[in-house]
């Protein structure tokens, strides 16, 4: 997740951030991620800078800082058009930071969101633009491996191309870590599935379904689990029906299966080029000097205005705040045109069933009956029902809580940042409210405008976890401890869906595990499935073997299943199989939350059979098969997993 203003908009600075970095002027910020924040800069002569610093926890680890280092020296690499030129770094500062030309403009997605596919000129000019840029990269010896529609911004002047975050160099040195996929599932090219390999043919797999993409609206792969992408990659045709003639030739070459058969960046590129020229009304006024002159000639973009980039910077005269860091993945997905932060891929979103009351320091989802406010009672308003039972918080608490008024309560707003759920190009009508609660020392997080899901819940309570702890180290005498989320829009009324001790919690972790249910049949009582397990279960695996087996038991389970009487079939699209090595266990899960509590034990029971068994089978074929545990669990549409059978293999059950 990522935080921006719309369309890249600069927000106030807040305490404590700088006035200068390196030569650059900061007046404002453009976004914050978890590996740190994006400023808004002026250099000497007016020029608008997005100046990127690495907060302080990240830039104290050797291996972040190496990596950081080597993005900047691949960035400098790559010139190019379409491209967002590095501007100057300090990768051995005590605050690592690198500074990027401003491109103001949505990304493709927010802006496909909004105002649907591209078409006519733009179209064209979008495909000459992102292939030139992959072209220029290419020629410096860099594969780019996250071509998507998040690292790449519509600005003004035309497409420009981000993110250099796990960019590979031709000579083999990674931004990454060995062993670690890279790339975002759907752009992800067959071969990189299958065997790792990351090269210019990889991105040109993914300019061609991003190009698809941006004609149509569609992801040319379709939605589901990864797996399921995964498969339609490597086995199934891309879904290109709409794109126009012209550009459908190219984009079949580019997505086809091998890499040998693709066409280069520098192929798409000129027939992009050539395709554009055939397009264009506007006559040029002058002989193009770069190979972007005809994109810029043929984009239909409004330009952007922004005040804030005249005035002065603002600094709320408050006690200093340090730098902070919300969310994780890539600022290269912020609105705005900015860089994208290093890959560090934090821990994906993971909901599980409700537990009970939670130890200190675990967050807890709530699913207690929502209780309908008062007619005419606002939050902070201090009337109401009584507060739970056990005292845990509760509506009637959150409307006892009143406005800011601390100097600290009016910075906890901007300390947590935003998301994607206040993105008000995505979500216009969605809104938040903090409240204070003094006496308990609880802050609410109110969420209005549309009911949460399971993964908006957890991703809010990760930014009010890491916001809170932030200004707590700044407001030492802080009198809180603990965050409430409530969602204002749930169809009986608001409702507390989650509260956590942020002080306790130092990695502000919101992946819960259920260990209320007590062993019993088809449960070891010496492990517990856990939830880090299935986050790496769920991302595609390239080992062959890993493939067969998850395919075979996937399609003996469905089988079986669809086989049974009195109950709704599955399928690949709706069940699907994985593996986390660290844990040796397999995961199997189904999506189906339309079914009860009996059809769920139901399947748990059978597929937890087939798993055993077919991992017992694996085990004889080959000494080296590592895994020898396997865990079953049901996942609902908004990311819930209920946890059902859990087994260490040895006796299958029948």
């Amino acid at each position: 997740m990522s935080t921006v203003g719309p369309a890249g908009r600069v927000r106030p600075a807040l305490p404590g951030d700088p006035a200068r970095i390196g030569p650059y002027r900061i007046i404002g910020r453009l976004g914050a991620g978890g590996m740190g924040t994006v400023h808004a800069a002026l250099d000497a002569g007016g020029q608008r800078v997005a100046v990127k610093v690495i907060r302080t926890a990240q830039a104290e680890n050797p291996e972040f800082r190496a990596r950081f280092r080597r993005e900047v020296q691949l960035s400098a690499r790559v010139t190019g058009p379409c491209l967002v030129p590095l501007l100057a770094a300090d990768p051995d500062a005590p605050a690592p930071w690198l500074a990027t030309a401003y491109a103001p403009g949505p990304t493709l997605d927010q802006h496909l969101a909004v105002h649907g596919p591209l078409a006519g000129g733009n179209l064209y000019a979008f495909a000459a633009g992102t292939a030139q840029a992959l072209a220029a990269i290419h020629r410096a010896g860099v594969v780019h491996r996250d071509v998507k529609p998040q690292n790449v911004i519509l600005s003004p002047a035309g497409p420009r191309v981000l993110d250099f975050g796990i960019a590979h160099a031709a000579d083999g040195t990674s931004v990454t870590r060995t062993g670690v996929m890279t790339g975002t599932p759907g752009w992800i090219s067959p071969e990189h599935y299958r065997t790792g390999t990351a090269g210019p043919p990889g991105d040109m797999f993914a300019w061609g379904a991003l190009v698809s993409y941006a004609a149509t609206g569609r992801l040319p792969f379709g939605t589901g689990a990864p797996d399921v992408v995964a498969f339609r990659v490597m086995s199934g045709e891309a879904d290109l029906d709409g794109v126009p003639g012209p550009l459908l030739t190219l984009l079949v070459r580019a997505l086809a299966k091998e890499p040998e058969g693709r066409l280069t960046s520098e192929d798409a590129a000129g027939q992009c080029t050539a395709l554009l020229a055939s397009q264009t009304t506007q006559l040029l006024t002058s002989t193009p000097t770069t190979a972007g002159d005809p994109v810029a000639a043929q984009w239909d973009l409004p330009a952007l205005d922004d005040p804030a980039w005249q005035g002065p910077p603002v600094r709320p005269r408050r006690r200093p705040l340090l730098t902070v860091g919300i969310g994780a993945a890539l600022v290269g997905a912020l609105a705005g045109g900015l860089l994208a932060l290093s890959p560090e891929t934090r821990q994906e979103r993971a909901g599980h069933s409700a537990p009970p009351p939670a130890p200190t320091g675990t967050g807890r989802a709530t699913a207690a009956p929502p209780s309908a406010p008062p007619s005419g009672t606002q939050a902070g308003a201090g009337t109401g029902a009584s507060p739970a039972a056990d005292d845990s918080p509760s509506i009637a608490t959150w409307r006892q809580a009143r406005a800011a008024q601390t100097p600290a309560e009016n910075d906890a707003g901007p300390s947590m940042g935003t998301g994607p759920w206040l993105d008000p190009v995505a979500h216009p009508d969605q809104d938040r409210a903090l409240t204070f609660h003094r006496p308990r020392g609880e802050v609410y997080v109110a969420l209005s405008g549309q009911e949460l899901d399971q993964g908006a819940v957890h991703d809010i309570a990760e930014l009010a976890c890491l916001g809170l702890r932030d200004l707590s180290t700044a407001y030492p005498d802080l009198p809180y401890r603990t965050y409430v989320v409530v969602d204002t829009e749930r169809e009986g009324g608001p409702a507390v869906v989650w509260s956590d001790d942020f002080r306790a919690n130092p990695s502000c972790s919101t992946s819960l595990t259920d260990r209320a249910a007590a062993p019993g049949e088809g449960r070891a009582a010496d492990w517990y499935p856990g939830s880090a397990g299935m986050l790496t279960a769920v991302i595609p695996s390239r080992d062959p073997d890993q493939i067969r087996v998850a395919h075979r038991i996937a399609t003996t389970i469905i089988t079986s299943w669809n086989g049974g009487a009195g109950h709704d079939r599955i399928g690949h699209d709706t069940m699907s199989v994985g593996f986390d090595p660290g844990s040796r266990t397999m995961y199997v899960w189904a999506t189906e939350p339309r079914w009860d509590a009996a059809t769920r034990g139901a399947w748990a029971r059978e597929a937890a059979a087939h798993a055993c068994t077919g991992l017992t089978a694996e085990a004889g074929r080959s000494a080296d098969w590592p895994f020898t545990r396997y865990a079953v669990l049901v996942r609902d549409t908004a990311g819930t997993d209920e946890y059902l059978r859990w087994a260490t293999v040895g006796t299958c059950p029948d």
